[in-house]
């Protein structure tokens, strides 16, 4: 175990001091907290901006969808752009219902399936899109405390080595090497704490945001129902 000098009794106790005077590992814990704790707030911003873009993407299509315009019309204003939520299921069972119907459908059941099997995967793309890099909030709220508890570990072990070569026990002496591996956890839970509470709340909002879709995606799929009924029904 690397041993360090003790830190000088009257010595200023600033973070960058006592990042400073910590040992090469315990400053290597400290760094990739810190980084984890840059990299948790780029997420959590980069969520809530685009929860808040689904949530008036989702508005305005239902908006549209529910105005009255016809299927095929709003299909082919959607059908050549970027779409997301909604309109990617909608677009997706749109052009599986015109495939079929061009390949020349003979069963009601074996087309609904697929409309449906269509739009589940196009609702299974829309999740992964929302809880992407969710994972690495959990993992960081779990995990950062842990690892800076074993930075200050390091670093206690470290200063009680100092201590006994020195055989100085005074608090003066002592405070500062403890200071800096305490300085290991405070970050951890820095980092943790804003993880735990961001991928709580962005989870119950990707778990609603998931719900209205898959409302809209069962009441089109009735919709398209209806109207498969209407037109192979009778070839049938």
């Amino acid at each position: 175990m690397e041993n360090i000098a003790l830190a000088d009794p009257g010595a200023q106790l600033s973070v960058w001091s006592l990042f400073v005077s910590a040992s090469w590992v315990v400053k290597l814990v400290m760094i990739g907290l810190l980084c984890a704790s840059v990299w948790t707030w780029a997420i959590i911003v980069d969520k809530l901006v685009t929860y808040a873009r689904m949530r008036l993407a989702l508005n305005r299509f239902e908006q549209v969808f529910w105005s009255g315009q016809s299927l095929e019309e709003l299909y082919r204003t959607l059908a050549d752009r970027k779409t997301t939520g909604m309109g990617a299921i909608f677009v997706a069972a749109m052009r599986e219902w015109k495939k079929s119907f061009e390949k020349g459908a003979k069963t009601p059941l074996g087309l609904q399936t697929r409309i449906d099997k269509a739009m589940d995967l196009a609702l299974t793309r829309e999740m992964e899109k929302l809880e992407g890099r969710l994972g690495f909030l959990a993992t960081t709220g779990s995990a950062a405390p842990f690892i800076g508890l074993f930075g200050t570990v390091i670093g206690i072990m470290t200063s009680f080595q100092a201590i006994a070569g020195s055989k100085n026990t005074s608090l003066a002496v002592v405070a500062p090497g403890i200071a800096e591996a305490l300085l290991a956890t405070a970050i951890g839970l820095l980092a943790a704490i804003p993880a735990v509470i961001a991928y709580n709340k962005l989870s119950s909002d990707a778990s609603k945001i998931a719900v209205r879709m898959e409302g809209f995606s069962d009441e089109f799929s009735a919709i398209l129902s209806r109207q498969i009924d209407e037109k192979v029904a009778p070839k049938a």
